[in-house]
């Protein structure tokens, strides 16, 4: 049997390790595909070359697991088919099997496969205000990116804005660093910090962590700041600063970089081309791929996990890879222990409801677009601001995204909406006054990131860029 399966994972962060991990162990040789130089996936990204740090430099009080990870993914090595540095760009084909189309190293190609699992991970969640377009604004992913890949700072006078753990986490990362943290701008209200209690039972370590990592930007000097809306980035070409509201008073930072983001978002593109029905998820203001305990879609042999079916975290991604591996096994006929299975999904469950709470402690803006001036870009790929968007809404009396799309541009461009889609629905539901879950989803369309054009072939089912 193991002759004629050709199982696929996407992407080879905690997820996709997991999952690989586990179908080796079943007599599998999957093929790993992924974006990255080497496997780890955002949260445990690893540089190109090693430069020296330790893990606990790099990766601060997750180094151990870190290291775990990396450590069990190189074993695996000889047991893959590895391909890093490897976009997928394309699921087609999904009723007999299907195929990815790939762009590898400069050369296009296509990879059969049986069985597709896709662990896609997610990115960051922003929203516009005036200047986040211009040069020096970073999502917060980015910023703690620069730090364990390539041992940077995004700049050296920073200030750190939006909602969500990751906030303090690169807040301190950065200060630990030797840049100089300014300010910590927390969107939302402190009194919503307050369900964290109801945490402390339940997860003392995140509890831990976050004091620990709060105490040490005050005690650094950083100051941090609640229920903050931004104003405008100062500068012309460059941060030179950001003006932001907090209650009734306006202030202003001299900076030379803001990192900022809403907590993450999903990167569904690959599962909604494969043909895998949606539901929208409150929790994470979202339309995420149905999925059952296991991680089987309503696509059959193609299994989801990780970030990429809803925010949980690394912890939960791990548990989520290696359970939508157990699916694919069982669903080839094989045994696979059950009890595995149900101590995976218990564990599973237990973060997903500290999850729950963490989104009350860290809520997301509703109110933004508010407070947002007309003028602000709200899709920077086509250049269509707010205002233009709200034209278009109210002249044609749009009321679901994918109609704002075609008739205002809005999610057009080279990114195919991967950035402005979410503002996009937020912007539309307020305007309209319904739940973003009324608006519907942006239809995903290959290619899901900007490719080369290609201008020879080089091989049977391989063009060149």
């Amino acid at each position: 049997m193991t002759e004629t399966v050709q199982p696929v994972i996407v992407g080879a962060g905690p997820a996709g390790i997991g999952a690989a991990e586990r179908l080796v162990k079943a007599g599998l040789r999957p093929i790993v595909l992924d974006e990255g130089f080497r496997a780890g996936g955002q949260i445990y990204r690893r540089p190109l070359i090693d430069d020296g740090r330790s893990y606990r430099n790099r990766y601060g009080s997750e180094a151990k697991k870190a290291e775990r990870l990396h450590r069990a993914f190189d074993r695996l090595v000889p047991s893959i088919d590895y391909r890093p540095e490897t976009l997928v760009w394309n699921v087609a084909d999904t009723d007999r099997g299907g195929h990815l189309d790939v762009l590898s190293r400069g050369i296009h190609r296509e990879i059969a496969f049986t069985h597709l699992l896709l662990a896609t991970g997610a990115t960051d969640r922003v929203l516009p205000f005036p200047g986040w377009t211009r040069p020096g604004v970073y999502t917060l992913g980015a910023a703690q990116t620069a730090l364990k890949a390539q041992g940077c700072t995004v700049g050296e006078k920073l200030v750190f804005m939006g909602s969500g753990p990751l906030l303090y986490l690169v807040a301190w990362q950065y200060m630990k660093a030797g840049a100089s943290v300014e300010a910590v701008l927390d969107t939302g209200p402190l009194s919503s910090k307050a369900h964290l209690i109801s945490l402390l039972p339940r997860a003392p370590r995140i509890i831990a962590l976050g004091l620990f990592y709060g105490v040490q930007l005050k005690l650094a000097g950083v100051r941090i700041l609640y229920g903050v809306r931004p104003e405008a980035i100062i500068g012309e070409e460059r941060v030179d600063g950001i003006r932001f509201r907090v209650g009734d008073q306006i202030e202003t930072l001299q900076c030379n970089a803001l990192a900022y983001g809403f907590a993450l978002r999903a990167e569904t593109q690959l599962a909604d081309l494969a043909g895998c029905r949606f539901r929208f998820d409150e929790r994470d203001r979202a339309w995420l791929p149905e999925r059952d305990a296991l991680g089987r879609t309503s696509r059959p042999q193609v299994y989801v996990a990780g970030d990429g079916s809803g925010i949980a975290g690394a912890d939960a991604a791990e548990l989520a890879g290696e359970l939508a591996a157990l699916a694919l096994i069982e669903d080839l006929g094989k045994a696979h222990g059950g009890d595995r299975a149900r101590q995976l999904i218990a564990a599973h469950g237990r973060i997903l409801r500290q999850r729950d709470i963490l989104e009350k402690a860290f809520p997301f803006p509703r109110d933004w677009f508010e407070t947002v001036p007309g003028t602000t870009m709200l899709c920077r790929c086509e250049e269509i601001s707010i205002s233009e968007a709200r034209l278009a809404i109210e002249t044609e009396n749009i009321s679901e995204v994918n109609r704002l799309k075609a008739l205002s541009r809005v999610g057009m461009g080279r990114c195919q909406g991967r950035m402005c889609s979410a503002a996009a629905a937020e912007f539309l539901s307020g305007v309209r006054k319904v739940e973003p879950e009324a608006v519907g989803r942006l239809r995903a369309q290959a290619p899901v990131k900007p490719i080369p054009l290609t201008f020879g072939v080089t091989g049977e089912g391989e063009a060149r860029s």
